[in-house]
């Protein structure tokens, strides 16, 4: 058993890559094991802004041997008449680089047992440069020198030690060794690592902490004990607080926390421009006193120690201050205009080139909100805040604090058509109708902001599909798959069954700029967020593809809704049989439509008649109106009159009126099972 360390020597990577690359690293090299059946005991990683690398320890001496059979002719060609050996029975055995006699007769074939011998733990870990090192992928790359190779960033050093030996490879012009490299300030550039078991202590030494996780513990235990000592309550449990330890974990290698403090007077900002601009510009943290009001102090790390300290925290008071200054200029000069002076300037606003302004932009969502509002039975107040909000939500644009910090884009246009006097529900609607963000982000949660939320992020998706601007494969410039899931989830949030399709149908015939799209691609598009929420939810491949087929009306919240359902019932114990009974009247179905009313003079045994008096009563737009839960039940409690249908009655009876009588029975059965999507899509397991 021996340990094992594989470091690789970067410039300063990007903060966002830093924890990514390393996990890749780890599966990487643990793939790479597996591959050459070379093993260990454990892994730990290791990451800096300037470093990747695994230890691994109680590594074997070598890769483990294993005997291999191979599989060669049929035994009934092994030999000739003669009884020798056939030519293709020694070609094989010459292959497998054996005698025709070392074979083996296994299932009605020759069988070659060979032994791969074991390889040196040396040897196997020389290939890491070509088969881990060189196969990362990144999604940012530099070239350097006149190498054509791409990376993350220009490779300065490698380590490879193997206890205390180095394990000779190298990766263009760089060789393995021993050397590594401490702090850039605090330590002398090269250091060398005496054995493998010495690599974290040897960096720690040098002003190095690399291990990642326990940077990020110290950089809190610093933060929190500041805040602690000054009174000062800071919340790192936020997913944005935790986003940005991460980021400064990732820019740091020897983290030494401190405070600062800005003007009182900034305190009159906004609360959101303040912590944008700490937060997001300065990666500086925020605290506020015990009623949560924002104080003017800030925390910090800088990649160093306590020297000179106080020139470090005065320099970051300085750039934050003159941060702070701007947004006050912005903010005074923004609110000597009005929302009309910021609408005239939108009307010249582009929104994309092969569509027009946002303006248009705005125009076209005004009336789509309208008809979702109706369609949603919103009352005539509002129906009024709705159309208030269509008419200016995008204002904010045009201010000069969103054109510095735009990240607040509808946080300012909140705040100012407030201050222009607007109501509330508009105003809030201005700031609602971007979420959500991202794929865990909150929705919109008024009713207003939702509606204006959805309109806004369909128009993009039509229009741009309009424009053939469509997303193909992981090529999507324009965001659109972000708005379908933004629609999707703010239409089950508010459990708003929407005939999407009669919708955007009605918004097509008063637009000639969408009259060339595809609706029914926009639908299948919508639905294949649907699609990803129910895998990513871990739901069965197979019943996602049956609970999202059939979509009729677009009506994206019931896709969801039997999705779920059925994907909750395939556990049942009568699952099997409850699909089995309605796939086989599906599939009869399928071979002869007949649309008519069941005749029950034509109904001749007990079976056919329990059936239909179990189902005439069904209405499949009742049932859905119910939900999908109550559809599955009521089609779960035909299964056994199904079954005894179909043991009890020929279909395809001589006389013709029986016959299609029985048809109609099926297709009036199969119309109330498309309503859970196509079941024959599922595997019966």
């Amino acid at each position: 058993m021996a340990d094992f360390i594989l470091e690789i020597g970067l410039e300063e990577m990007p903060a966002h890559l830093v924890t990514s690359s390393e996990k890749q690293l780890v599966d990487r090299v643990s793939d790479f094991l597996d591959e050459h059946r070379l093993d260990y005991e454990e892994m730990k990683p290791f990451s800096t802004p300037r470093r990747l690398a695994v230890e691994l320890t109680g590594l074997a001496a070598g890769s483990k041997a294993v005997e291999e059979e191979k599989r060669g002719p049929a035994v009934d060609r092994a030999k000739d008449e003669n009884g020798d050996w056939s030519k293709a029975a020694q070609g094989f055995a010459r292959g497998q680089k054996i005698t025709p006699e070392a074979l083996i007769e296994k299932d009605g074939y020759l069988w070659a047992k060979t032994e791969i011998a074991g390889v040196p733990a040396a040897e196997i870990l020389a290939k890491l440069g070509t088969e881990v090192v060189e196969k990362m992928t990144f999604s940012t790359y530099m070239k350097w020198g006149n190498h054509s190779f791409s990376y993350i960033r220009p490779i300065r050093w490698l380590v490879a030690l193997l206890g205390q030996n180095v394990v000779d490879f190298s990766v263009l012009d760089v060789q393995t060794g021993q050397t590594t490299r401490g702090h850039r300030f605090l330590s002398t550039e090269n250091v060398t690592i005496p054995s493998a078991t010495d690599y974290e202590q040897t960096l720690q030494d040098a002003f190095v902490m690399a291990d990642a996780a326990k940077r990020k513990s110290t950089i809190q235990a610093q933060l929190e004990k500041i805040a602690q000592d000054q009174n000062w309550d800071l919340d790192l449990t936020t997913d944005q607080a935790q986003d940005l330890l991460e980021e400064v974990n990732n820019i740091v290698e020897w983290p030494t926390a401190f405070a600062g403090k800005f003007d009182q007077k900034y305190l009159d900002l906004p609360k959101e421009v303040l912590v944008t601009s700490m937060r997001d510009h300065q990666r500086f943290f925020f605290v506020t006193d015990d009623q949560g009001e924002l104080l003017p102090h800030f925390l910090s790390v800088r990649n160093g120690n306590e020297e000179n300290l106080a020139n470090v925290v005065a320099g970051n008071e300085k750039v934050l201050v003159a941060r702070l200054e701007d947004a006050v200029f912005f903010y005074q000069e923004d609110q000597q205009k009005s929302i009309d002076d910021y609408m005239d300037r939108v009307k010249k606003l582009v929104f994309h080139e092969k569509i027009g302004t946002v303006y248009e932009h705005m125009v076209r969502v005004r009336a789509l909100a309208g008809q979702l509002g109706q369609a949603l039975g919103l009352s005539y107040e509002e129906l009024s805040d709705l159309n208030r909000a269509t008419e200016i939500y995008k204002f904010d644009l045009m201010t000069g604090m969103v054109g510095e910090f735009d990240e607040l884009q509808g946080v300012m246009g909140e705040h100012y058509a407030k201050l222009f006097g607007e109501n509330d529900v508009v105003a809030h609607a201005i700031l609602e109708h971007y979420l959500p963000t991202s794929a865990t982000d909150e929705v919109a949660d008024s009713k207003i902001g939702a509606v204006l939320a959805v309109a806004d992020k369909l128009d993009s998706i039509v229009t741009f599909f309009a424009a053939d601007l469509i997303p193909s494969g992981a090529n999507d410039p324009y965001g659109l798959r972000r708005a379908a899931t933004g629609v999707v989830r703010t239409l089950e949030a508010h459990d708003w069954h929407l005939d999407l399709l009669s919708v955007l149908a009605n918004f097509k015939d008063q637009n000639k700029d969408v009259a060339d799209t595809d609706l029914a691609q926009v639908i299948t598009f919508l639905t294949d967020r649907v699609k990803k929420q129910a895998a990513d939810a871990g739901v069965r491949s197979d019943i996602v593809s049956a609970g999202t087929a059939n979509v009729v009306t677009g009506d994206l919240v019931y896709v969801a809704d039997r999705t779920e359902a059925l994907a909750k019932h395939a556990k049942d114990a009568n699952f099997r049989d409850v699909m089995e009974a309605l796939s086989r009247v599906s599939r009869l179905a399928s071979k002869e439509r007949i649309e008519a009313a069941v005749k029950p003079s034509l109904l001749e045994n007990e079976q056919e008649k329990a059936l239909y008096e179990a189902s005439k009563d069904l209405n499949l737009v009742d049932l859905e109106n119910q939900g999908a839960e109550a559809l599955y039940q009521a089609l779960a409690a035909l299964q056994e009159p199904i079954a005894a249908y179909f043991e009890n009655t020929l279909v395809n009876d001589k006389k013709t009126a029986v016959k299609n009588n029985r048809y109609a029975q099926l297709n009036a059965l199969d119309k109330l099972i498309t309503g859970l999507g196509d079941i024959e899509q599922i595997v019966i397991k």
